[in-house]
This record gives C-alpha cells, structure tokens and sequence, in this order.
C-alpha cells in the first residue's frame, strides 16, 4: 500500500450532500495542488460510487455538483476506495461501480487511515 498525502473518510451519501460535495472539493484542491489524495467511501457513502448515483448531489454555488467534482477527481489522480463490508450491508453491487472505484477490507481501511499524511473525517 502506497501512503497517501491526503486521505478522506466519507460516511454520508445525499441525506448530507455538504459532506459529499466537500469531500470531493476538498480532494480535487489537493490533487490540484500537487498532493496525492484518496477518498475512502464507508457506510451509506458506498453509494456514491454506484453509477449515476451522485449526479444528483448538487448544493449550489459557489460549490460545483457531484457529476463534475467526482469525474474529474478520478480523472485527475484521486483514488476511489469503497468499503466491501458496506457495500454488502447496503446492496451495492461490484457490477454497479463506477470505472476507477476500488473495492477495498477493513483491514485496508485501518492501514490506510494510520499511514495517511494527513486526514479528514466526514462524517
């Protein structure tokens, strides 16, 4: 496992949308910037990494919606890391996942938050 400069926890899916779409400003800033970054998508946030799902989430200015902020982490460098367990208890499918999404264990989940740079936990 590479250690990451910027690891971002995510628990929420639409019912917080803020979480979502700064979640995913927050690592395109860091991508943009020149840092590694990788948002781990836990409990209801696994949906997000459905097709189609996050198109939806759109907060409104000055913020950008879900449909650009996440094609374009992806796009530019950022990892999409997707909890197996929680995709299991919430009935997302591996066939559902956007191109670029990793199906990742717990065990991943806890190295990855102790190997990090630097975090931040949305949830």
């Amino acid at each position: 496992m590479s250690q990451t400069d910027l690891l971002i926890t995510l628990t929420a899916h639409e019912r917080d949308s803020n979480n979502v779409t700064i979640a995913f400003t927050m690592g395109g800033k860091a991508l943009e910037k020149g840092h590694s970054a990788e948002i781990l998508l836990l409990s209801d946030a696994v949906h997000l990494a459905s097709k189609g799902y996050a198109d939806k989430i759109d907060i409104g200015e000055p913020f950008l919606p879900i449909k650009e902020l996440l094609p374009a982490f992806l796009e530019n460098g950022g990892k999409l890391k997707v909890c197996s367990a929680c995709m299991k208890h919430n009935g997302v499918k591996e066939s559902d996942l956007l191109d670029g999404a990793e199906i990742v264990t717990a065990d991943y989940v806890v190295e990855a938050v102790m190997d990090a740079k630097k975090s931040l936990q949305l949830n």
